[in-house]
């Protein structure tokens, strides 16, 4: 794990997150923007681009996340930080979570976002087990379910994640 940046650090990338949202507004986006600084010191970038691309997962924070592992040429970001215009919502968090990013910060939070239309407070709701008739998930097994898992295990060319 990385050493926590100075408070003066994490301002300075805050601000430069918020002054991504806020371009990503008058360019038609929504107002969120991220960046990532990996382990090396880059930054990748990312804003909201959910209404451009017509892609429900184009967060932000996921837009920076994909931006760094492809600039790295690695899925896996050890070593780097999220900073993020606005907590990050359940999507982004679990991005964050698999592309093993050590540290997030924020600037607003999620009620300033709910005050702005942006309401995510029904899946925070859902993953913490109130509201699990949002969205019904069920197993259902058959006989083939775990083939993928057989493949795997058997394939001597697979890269661990």
């Amino acid at each position: 794990m990385v050493t926590p940046p100075t408070p003066d650090v994490i301002g300075e990338f805050l601000n430069q997150a918020i002054l991504l949202a806020v371009r990503n507004v008058s360019d038609g986006g929504g107002p969120f923007g991220a960046l990532i600084v990996t382990a090396d010191g880059r930054t990748h970038d990312g804003v909201n681009r959910v209404t451009q691309d017509n892609d429900p997962t184009a967060h932000a924070e996921v837009v920076a996340i994909r931006r760094a592992a492809a600039a790295s040429a690695n899925f896996d970001l050890s070593g780097s930080v999220l900073y993020s215009s606005c907590e990050p919502c359940p999507l982004c968090l679990a991005a964050a979570l698999w592309a093993r990013v050590d540290r997030v910060y924020f600037a607003a939070d999620r009620h300033g976002a709910a005050a702005a239309g942006f309401d995510d407070a029904l899946f925070y709701e859902y993953f913490d087990g109130t509201r699990p008739e949002l969205m019904p998930v069920g197993q259902t097994e058959v006989q083939a379910s775990d083939l993928p898992f057989h493949a795997w295990r058997d394939n001597p060319d697979r890269t661990q994640y």
